[in-house]
């Protein structure tokens, strides 16, 4: 069990978060290159969809070796879909565990009572951790939770209801789904679920920096932590956070990523995602290109950076992209 293979190296649990049209197999594969990263958890997709025999669901479930540990995150409200969905994903993909998602905010997600819309039935979440708890077998089950849908404490009564169905890890966001993205993350209550969990806990949200790592595992006393946007534009997050940690604690000068580090990483994760969906693809690794030349991703001014990303997202090519970066480099 990939929950156990950690804890008792006496370490936090260090997890890329699941992000939808992110953490695809080309940007996971740059995550565990880089290193740092315990286990990395892919991008959710719909049980409905994997039942239905829908290829292109079935492939976002693919993976190459080297980004093992691998969690799959799936989503859905019907338990016996949900439960046919993580045996197809099992079989097809073999991945180290199954993630319910519990907590997406988003509108086309609750809309058809997915996401953290489970949160307010905590009999339909219960029976959907038993029936995948079932189908999986000794594969550990994780569910991913908020606060609550509107009450910032549901969670207090959520949290024992879906132990009591199985679930091996949660990981919880300390927002409520009414707050979205706005307002601030909840660390004290994060830290108050933490006091009620029997089962290892990790926080989520408001972690956009490596040296927050380890504030919020102060703060919230969680056996581990998952980092969602603080890891786009910056696949390095996971490494510095240790590195730097045990810097901190020598009082050695911080490790920094530079240009030509940078650049390096943006072609290698160009060329792997190119691979996995073709040429076309370069299209749909423009949004990566607007995270990793965000200023505060890189931590320093870069003369004309503003008509450089300009260029960057009407990329169509490698070719291109490194005709781009070779003028950064001047």
């Amino acid at each position: 069990m990939w929950i156990n293979d950690i804890l008792t190296k006496n370490k936090p649990i260090l997890a890329l978060s699941p992000m939808a049209d992110m953490t695809d197999s080309a940007f996971c594969q740059i995550v565990r290159q880089i290193g740092g990263a315990d286990v990395v958890f892919r991008e959710m997709v719909s049980a409905e969809a994997l039942v239905r025999d829908n290829l292109k669901t079935l492939g976002m479930t693919d993976f190459v070796e080297a980004e093992r540990p691998i969690v799959q995150q799936i989503f859905g409200a019907d338990p016996l879909t949900m439960a046919r969905a993580a045996s197809i994903v099992m079989e097809h993909s073999h991945p180290e565990g199954i993630d319910i998602n519990m907590g997406c905010p988003v509108y086309k997600i609750t809309s058809n009572f997915n996401g953290c819309a489970l949160m307010k039935d905590p009999n339909c979440a219960s029976a959907i951790i038993r029936e995948v708890k079932q189908a999986i077998g000794d594969m550990p089950l994780s569910v991913k939770i908020r606060l609550g849908w509107s009450n910032p404490d549901e969670f207090k009564k959520f949290i024992p209801i879906i132990e009591e169905a199985g679930v091996d890890l949660i990981t919880i966001h300390g927002r409520t789904k009414t707050q979205g993205y706005s307002g601030v993350c909840d660390w004290e209550r994060i830290f108050q679920a933490k006091e009620i969990a029997t089962v290892p806990l990790l926080a989520n949200g408001d972690i956009h920096e490596p040296f927050q790592v380890w504030k919020a595992l102060e703060q919230t006393k969680t056996d581990g932590v998952l980092i969602a946007r603080g890891a786009l534009g910056n696949p390095w997050f996971f490494s510095l956070a240790v590195q730097n940690e045990k810097r901190k604690m020598n009082n050695e000068k911080y490790l920094t990523i530079d240009l030509d580090e940078r650049i390096k990483i943006v072609l290698e994760h160009a060329r792997l995602h190119v691979a996995q969906y073709g040429e076309r693809g370069m299209m749909t690794f423009r949004k990566h290109l607007a995270w990793y030349f965000k200023t505060n991703k890189i931590g320093f001014e870069i003369p004309e950076i503003k008509e450089i990303r300009a260029e960057l997202v009407r990329v169509s090519s490698i070719e291109e992209l490194e005709n781009i970066l070779q003028k950064i480099q001047r």
